[in-house]
Formats: C-alpha cells, sequence, structure tokens
C-alpha cells in the first residue's frame, strides 16, 4: 500500500511536471504569435500616416496650383487691360498726328504762298536796284566829267581823307583822356605803390641755384667716377642729374632742369664726399635719405612761409606743392620768397583800396605755383598754377589772379591787377633779378632796333636796364596828336616780339625847332 502511495505520488508529479512544461510550451508560442500580430498592426500604421501625408500634400500641391492658376488669370486679364488702354492711347496720339500733319500741310501751303510773294518783290526790288544803279553811273560819269576824276579816284580819295580825319580825331581824343586820367591816377597810384614798397622788408641780392659742387681736391673726381665708371652711372641713374666732370677745375657741375632732383643730388654727393665711402649700394641708400630730406624741407617751406603770412585752410597737398617753389628759380630770383614779396605788397595796396588784404595776401602768394610743377608737364605756369588752385579748391578770386597775371585770363576782380602789379614790382626791383651782360645787350639791342623801324622815328634809347624806351620822333613827320598812337603801337609791338620780365614804359618825344640867321 505504501508503494502505491508512492507510485501515485510520482505519478502525479510527473503529470504535474509534464503539464507546467506543456503549458510553459504553450504559452510561450501563443507570445511568439502575439509580437508578430504586433509588428503586422504597425507596418500597417506607418503605411497609413504615410498615405495621409502624401494626401495631404497632393491636397496642399493643389491648392497652390489652384490660387498660382488664379494669380496667372488675374495677371493676363490685367496684361489684357492694359494692352487695350495702350491701343487707345495710341489711337489717340494718331488722332493728335493726324490733325497736326493736317495743319503742318495747310502751313506748308501758306509758306509757299508767301515765298512766291517774296520772289516776286525780290524781283521787283532787284529791277529797281538795276535801274537805280544804272541812274547812278550815268549820274557819277556826268559829275566825273565835271570833276575831271573817276568814280574810283573820288571814292578812294573821300575814304583816305576820312580815314586820316577819323585817325586825328581818335588820337586826340585819346590824349585827352590819358592825360585826364593820369591828372587823377599818378598822384594816388605813386603814394599806394610807394607805400608798399616802403612797408615791404625784402632783400636785395639775388638767391643763385646749385649748378656745381666743389671738390677738396681733385683725386675725388676719380672716386666719383669708380671703377670703369660703375659710381658715376649709379649716381646718374639714382638721382637723375648728370654729373659733369671736367667743366670746373675742383668741381663737379650738377646738370638737371628739375631742381629738387638737383637739390638731392647735391645732398647725396655732400654726404658722399664727406664720409668717403663711395659704392653704388652707398648711393642708393644716400639718394634715399636725400629725398625723403628733401621732401620734409619743402615741406617745411611751405608752412614757415604761411606762418609767415597768417594764411591758414591751404590743401596739404597744396602746401606741398608751395613748399617746392624753394627750389625754383626764375631769373636768378627764387621764386617762393618772390611769391611771399608779392602776397605783402598785394594785400597792403589791397588795404589801402580798402578791399579784401586777407584774401589779396593769399592771391600773391599762389600767384605762380604754377612755377612748382611746370616742369613735369605741358603748358604754361599760368595755365597749370589754374588747375592745381582748382582742384584743392581756391577761392575764384584766386585763381583768377594766377591765370591772368600774365594776361593769360581775362581779369575777372581788382585784386587780380593788384597781383599783376605786385608781381612788377617785385620783378623789377634792383638787385631781385639776375641775366648774364649778354643777354643784356641783346635785350637792350633789340628793344631800340624795334623803335627804330617804327615811322617818324629819328633816334631811340633804351635806359633803366631795359625797364624804359626812350623814342625821338621827327616833328616834320608826326604832329602832336600822333604822338599818343606812336607810343601805344610802339608798346603792342614791344609786347609781341619780346619776352621780358616785369613791364617797359614806352616815352616818344617830339620837339620843334626854329633858327634863322641875322646878317
Amino acid at each position: 500500500m505504501r508503494m502505491s502511495l508512492l507510485s501515485t505520488l510520482l505519478s502525479g508529479a510527473f503529470l504535474g511536471l509534464t503539464g507546467g512544461t506543456l503549458g510553459w510550451f504553450l504559452k510561450s508560442l501563443l507570445g511568439r504569435s502575439g509580437v508578430k500580430e504586433a509588428g503586422r498592426q504597425g507596418a500597417i500604421d506607418r503605411a497609413r500616416r504615410e498615405a495621409d501625408l502624401q494626401q495631404r500634400e497632393i491636397l496642399k500641391s493643389r491648392d497652390d496650383w489652384l490660387r498660382t492658376k488664379a494669380r496667372l488669370d488675374q495677371d493676363l486679364q490685367e496684361r489684357a487691360r492694359q494692352g487695350q488702354r495702350r491701343e487707345r492711347a495710341l489711337e489717340e496720339r494718331e488722332g493728335v498726328l493726324n490733325e497736326q500733319e493736317n495743319r503742318l500741310r495747310s502751313r506748308e501751303r501758306e509758306i509757299e504762298g508767301r515765298d512766291r510773294e517774296l520772289r516776286r518783290v525780290q524781283a521787283e526790288a532787284a529791277g529797281e536796284r538795276d535801274k537805280a544803279r544804272r541812274l547812278g553811273n550815268v549820274l557819277n560819269e556826268q559829275l566825273g566829267k565835271l570833276a575831271g576824276l573817276t568814280t574810283d579816284n573820288a571814292r578812294q580819295m573821300l575814304l583816305n581823307n576820312m580815314r586820316q580825319e577819323v585817325r586825328f580825331e581818335a588820337a586826340r581824343m585819346i590824349r585827352e583822356a590819358r592825360e585826364e586820367a593820369q591828372k587823377k591816377a599818378d598822384v594816388e597810384a605813386s603814394k599806394i605803390v610807394s607805400l608798399a614798397i616802403e612797408r615791404t622788408a625784402s632783400e636785395w641780392t639775388a638767391e643763385r641755384s646749385v649748378t656745381s659742387f666743389p671738390l677738396p681736391n681733385e683725386k675725388l673726381k676719380g672716386r666719383i667716377i669708380g671703377h670703369e665708371g660703375k659710381n658715376i652711372r649709379a649716381f646718374e641713374k639714382a638721382t637723375g642729374v648728370q654729373l659733369l666732370m671736367d667743366e670746373q677745375p675742383g668741381a663737379v657741375v650738377l646738370s638737371c632742369f628739375n631742381p629738387i632732383k638737383r637739390e638731392i643730388a647735391r645732398l647725396t654727393l655732400e654726404r658722399l664726399v664727406r664720409d668717403g665711402n663711395i659704392h653704388p649700394r652707398r648711393i642708393d641708400e644716400l639718394v634715399e635719405r636725400s629725398q625723403r630730406r628733401v621732401e620734409e624741407m619743402m615741406l617745411r617751406a611751405g608752412q614757415e612761409a604761411l606762418r609767415e603770412l597768417g594764411i591758414d585752410g591751404v590743401h596739404p597737398e597744396l602746401v606741398r606743392v608751395l613748399g617746392r617753389l624753394r627750389y625754383r628759380t626764375s631769373y636768378g630770383q627764387n621764386v617762393l620768397m618772390h611769391s611771399i614779396e608779392v602776397a605783402k605788397l598785394t594785400a597792403i595796396m589791397a588795404s589801402e583800396l580798402r578791399l579784401d588784404g586777407a584774401l589779396a595776401k593769399r592771391a600773391g602768394l599762389f600767384h605762380d605755383i604754377g612755377k612748382a610743377i611746370d616742369f613735369e608737364r605741358e603748358g604754361t605756369h599760368p595755365e597749370i598754377g589754374v588747375e592745381v588752385a582748382t582742384r584743392y579748391n581756391e577761392h575764384p578770386v584766386v585763381v583768377n589772379a594766377i591765370g591772368s597775371h600774365h594776361e593769360d585770363m581775362e581779369v575777372t576782380h581788382p585784386i587780380s591787377v593788384l597781383v599783376s602789379a605786385a608781381d612788377a614790382i617785385s620783378g623789377s626791383r634792383p638787385g631781385a633779378r639776375r641775366k648774364s651782360i649778354v643777354d643784356y645787350v641783346r635785350r637792350i639791342e633789340q628793344l631800340e632796333g624795334l623803335a627804330n623801324e617804327m615811322e617818324g622815328v629819328e633816334h631811340s634809347y633804351a635806359i633803366q636796364a631795359g625797364r624804359e624806351i626812350r623814342v625821338i620822333a621827327r616833328s616834320d613827320k608826326v604832329n602832336d596828336d600822333q604822338l599818343a598812337l606812336l607810343a601805344s603801337d610802339l608798346a603792342r609791338k614791344i609786347q609781341a616780339n619780346m619776352e621780358y620780365p616785369g613791364r617797359i614804359k614806352v616815352t616818344v618825344i617830339r620837339e620843334m625847332r626854329a633858327s634863322a640867321t641875322a646878317h
């Protein structure tokens, strides 16, 4: 019984274990099938969502297309309306043009009628003129027979008489007007000019430009030339200045049209001779250093000139151009010092005449500004000066003074006249400018030769270093009224045929002498 109970227990345990195992297996199978079913359901849901998204995109695209179509239809309708409006405008304009064409045709017919009438009147007038001419010829022939002269001779005689009368009358009027003006102007002008000169302190010696460089000994010439001329070639290439070694004993001549380059070359050569270290590399180094030094000196010279005259508001580049005048000379006169002197003279005369003294001083300072760069470009120095002053926005009165001080431009302000007068005063004072004796003699001979060529001149004498010419007129060929004409004609001839600084005064003298002998 015990064995049967044990076997029953074992059988029950075996059945329980078998049932649990079977249940677990069935549960595992059922779980796997559920997972697969859930995966299929997720894929279906995703596909549905994608389909819904695509459907919405399709609907959105359809709506966009409908809106675009509606907008295009609206634009097309608007363009159609614009085309209709333009067509109506063209039709209206065509109607206006047709109307104008009709009016023009009517006007053309009217003009043609007037033209025919004018030709008819002209033909009648031509006939009347021919008739009058024939009558005049007959009358002239009758008068010629009575007077014993031909028509051409009578006309020429009448013209000559009228020309002589008009010339004498003009000479008399010129003489009277000039005498009247000089009575009033000479005293006041002399006072103003004398006062300006007295109040202006200027140096009486002319500054000479450096054209030669003295050497301590002749041996340095060989070192400057260098082996096979390499030093002198390097120097001339770096400075742009030609070295003339055999022009003067104990000196080297610097030859260059550009005074600034010549000054750079002089400073470089001075340093080379002082150091004694002369070779191409050292030359290039000193040229660059001398160039910077000259640029600084020019800027400082321009600033000092403005400070001395109390002028401000000048463009910085114009200050540099003004400083370049320090190395520019005219007939041996330093142009920067000359410009400062002209500025002072102009300001004093302007103040005496109650004009703007500050503006006059500015115009006098810049009147020769073109000479700072006239060796670098084409044109006269007044033309170049006008271009420079205009570029840097100088006052119109200053620009006019620059352009008119040598009569290259029409004078538009009294200050321009004062600048011309101050320029002549500064250039013609004793010691301001230097010229060689050959040039002086040539100028005197040319001046007297031009005067002796004039009809009615007996003798001529150039005085005051060629700044005045005195002409002795023949009393039997030139009367008192013709003196003014002779003087003005000679002045124009001198101005057209000579080049000279400042002004030349022309004085014509006529003397009438009578003599008799008592027996």
